[in-house]
């Protein structure tokens, strides 16, 4: 069989896929287009299951190594703003001055992924964070909050690679493998561990798809250790009755 040879070149899920896909399209075309009658020897929705790796998060004592190596004002602001939002490296670099509500202690993202708005909360440390630098922006008429500070493009709106350069500088400096997107599976992570629901938290993400957010309940280790010793308490204290009667 096909598969088996490609499994046997140790060919990923996703590669063996991808052939799959181009040999049923093929044939599509040569009955559809061509009008050559023959059977196409892809069956419809054979595919490999592939893996769905977990998301990777930082530990505490890793978010606070990196938060410590970070000294530059603009940049505590960005990542604080992954960390404690939520949000994605392009939602921070899109950020501009009329959505933030210190008010009410809230975020509008505008079309976010999917075209979608959303609300998103601020703490207080990511509120002082992104005061300070918003105390030291220079005055400009460029509407996004977050700028470049040197080169050819100062003043301008700081790119989505800029702000990766950044957020991988850290991390040589720090020793904490941390990404962006690392940081918002890092919040999602600490709000499940800290009882946070789950709807709450795929509002604040903005995830379309509950089954996307139930992701982070696989790795929330210390949830599921409570909830099972506040269970167990349960059972064993019912046991003891049942048997004192």
């Amino acid at each position: 069989m096909y598969i088996d040879h490609l499994l046997e070149k140790r060919m990923a899920p996703h590669s063996i896929n991808c052939h799959l896909s181009s040999i049923r399209g093929y044939y599509d075309y040569l009955q559809d287009e061509e009008n050559i009658p023959l059977e196409n020897p892809v069956i419809k929705g054979l595919m490999l299951r592939e893996p769905h790796p977990l998301p990777r998060y930082l530990h505490d004592s890793d978010v606070e190594l990196f938060l410590e190596s970070i000294s530059n004002i603009r940049d505590r602001a960005i990542f604080m703003l992954m960390l404690r939002c939520g949000l994605r490296v392009q939602e921070v670099a899109n950020l501009t001055l009329d959505v933030i509500d210190y008010r009410r202690s809230q975020i509008l993202v505008k079309s976010g992924k999917g075209a979608k708005d959303r609300i998103v909360y601020i703490s207080n440390d990511a509120g002082v964070a992104l005061a300070e630098y918003l105390r030291t922006r220079p005055i400009t008429e460029e509407k996004q909050i977050f700028l470049a500070e040197k080169g050819r493009c100062k003043g301008k709106p700081i790119s989505v690679r800029a702000m990766q350069k950044r957020v991988e500088f850290y991390a040589r400096k720090s020793g904490v493998a941390v990404t962006c997107h690392r940081l918002r599976h890092t919040m999602a992570t600490q709000l499940l561990n800290a009882d946070a629901d789950l709807v709450s938290i795929q509002e604040i993400l903005g995830h379309t798809r509950i089954k996307t957010t139930q992701r982070y309940s696989k790795l929330s280790n210390l949830k599921a250790q409570r909830d099972y010793f506040q269970a167990m308490e349960m059972v064993m204290e019912k046991t003891s009755a049942n048997q004192l009667e």
